[in-house]
């Protein structure tokens, strides 16, 4: 199944990305394009049958760290470091009327 990329396809696309291409970037955009889109119908083509779906390719688990309290915020000690305070919390200027 091959895909075309029109003169169409790269106005919508400059639009969409607020772009403004040069003639002859158009043509390389076209070109590029349509050749991302053949590689990917080659990919298409390969029997993948039997492989199990991944989202990487090595197999990660959960690198996160665990989320725990190691101090608990003392809200004076907090506010000490404040230059303005109203009614235990930080007081900022006004951005809006």
């Amino acid at each position: 199944m091959r895909h075309q990329i029109t003169d169409e396809t790269i106005s919508q696309l400059e639009n969409l990305a607020k772009l403004e291409l040069s003639p002859e970037e158009r043509e390389q955009a076209k070109k590029d394009m349509g050749e991302m889109l053949h590689y990917i119908d080659r990919l298409n083509e390969l029997d993948t049958t039997g492989t199990e779906p991944m989202s990487h390719v090595f197999p990660i688990n959960n690198v996160f760290r665990e989320d725990i309290v190691e101090q608990e915020n003392n809200r004076e000690a907090i506010l000490k470091n404040a230059p303005a305070q109203r009614d235990g919390s930080f007081q900022v200027p006004k951005t809006l009327e």
